[in-house]
């Protein structure tokens, strides 16, 4: 398969992938970009070890995890630089703002609630709920992505319902 077949058959896939880890449209297009930016270059060392669909989630969720941690640096860190835009208290990296287009009006500020849960989970357990969760794959593929059993995957996948519960329970919503 060469790389536009590869683009036109997994974009979608690693769109949504990308959405559901950065929730945000601009984001997840960006990343999108990059994501096949870095398959087009490693595509002639890709030896088949694993299936093509595979790979790609992993390029993806492993570059979507860097992003979350540029993000996270750039928090950390934002004291250094001014992180309101000029004559305003509106933060410049504000990343809460959640914006998935097939979500509606009314339910958007719950969807909201449940990935900032979603995002204080950890690593693992947060790919493990968006690759069964969110993007509908098995258990047993979810564990071809993750590296682990599927009896492995559906651990993580339970304690972060239970991690979810909690900060549900905790928050009071």
């Amino acid at each position: 398969m060469n790389f536009e077949e590869l683009y036109n058959k997994y974009k979608n896939l690693v769109f949504n992938l990308s959405l559901s880890y950065l929730q945000n449209r601009e984001d997840a297009e960006d990343a999108t970009q990059e994501i096949f930016v870095k398959i087009h270059s490693k595509l002639s060392s890709f030896r088949k070890a694993s299936k093509t669909k595979t790979w790609i989630y992993r390029i993806a969720i492993n570059h979507c995890l860097d992003v979350i941690k540029a993000r996270k640096r750039i928090k950390r860190f934002a004291y250094i630089t001014n992180i309101f835009y000029p004559d305003s208290s509106e933060l410049k990296h504000d990343i809460s703002d959640f914006n998935h287009p097939g979500v509606q009006l009314e339910q958007k500020e719950a969807t909201a609630k449940l990935f900032d849960c979603i995002n204080l989970l950890p690593e693992q357990q947060k790919t493990a709920l968006i690759l069964t969760k969110i993007d509908g794959l098995s258990m047993k593929e979810a564990s071809e992505i993750i590296g682990k059993s599927p009896k492995s995957v559906e651990s993580l996948v339970q304690r972060a319902k239970q991690k979810i519960k909690k900060t549900y329970k905790n928050e009071g919503i």
